[in-house]
């Protein structure tokens, strides 16, 4: 496993900053080493002026994929899970984000943004995480707190591992130079 603190946990609310605080951290440490070799991935949301219309999967090598939206009328969407309005395509967000978190000897940080409800629909996707958090390579993650104080279980199991350095976001960036800090100490 990797060791205590080299796993960190950034939580907080929806909106309040978690996946813009990540890639900032991403964006630093690439500006700072180059030649790390990061895997993972974050989730966008995708707009329509001022409307949030759905989420995408973003690989940190760029490709992107649909993870849930409103505007899906197929009939294959018909079975998929919902999330409030969103319908989620777990098999476009498998068909990314898993290969994504694939154990390689020579990765220097996985990043996973987000351990959330809509990923969770993948049966594969925490096992997935299990795995990475078992390897010895250090993991910056993402996990909501949810509005209505109910805790995803998956989410809830990902923030009990003890091995997890813990980066409440309560004010946007708040916690963003200490985590390039520590992220530097790898």
């Amino acid at each position: 496993m990797a060791a205590p603190g080299k796993c960190f946990l950034v939580t907080g609310p929806p909106g309040v900053g978690k996946t813009t605080l990540i890639i900032r951290v991403l964006e630093a440490l690439k500006q700072w080493n180059p030649s790390l070799k990061i895997q993972g991935f974050y989730t966008r949301e995708l707009r329509e002026g001022a409307e949030r219309v759905g989420f995408e999967v973003v690989t940190l090598d760029g490709r992107r994929g649909p993870l849930a939206s409103t505007n899906i009328s197929s009939r294959e969407s018909q079975r998929w899970p919902n999330v409030g309005r969103y319908k989620v395509d777990v098999s476009s967000f498998e068909s990314l984000a898993l290969p994504e978190l694939q154990v390689k000897e020579d990765t220097d940080l996985f990043i996973i943004d987000e351990v959330g409800k809509m990923e969770l629909f993948s049966s594969s996707f925490f096992p997935a995480v299990l795995r990475v958090l078992e390897s010895n390579i250090p993991l910056l993650a993402s996990v909501p707190v949810p509005k209505s104080g109910r805790d995803i279980p998956g989410a809830r199991k990902a923030k009990s591992i003890t091995k997890l350095q813990n980066f409440h976001v309560g004010m946007p960036y708040s916690e963003y130079g200490q985590m390039v800090v520590l992220c530097h100490s790898f």
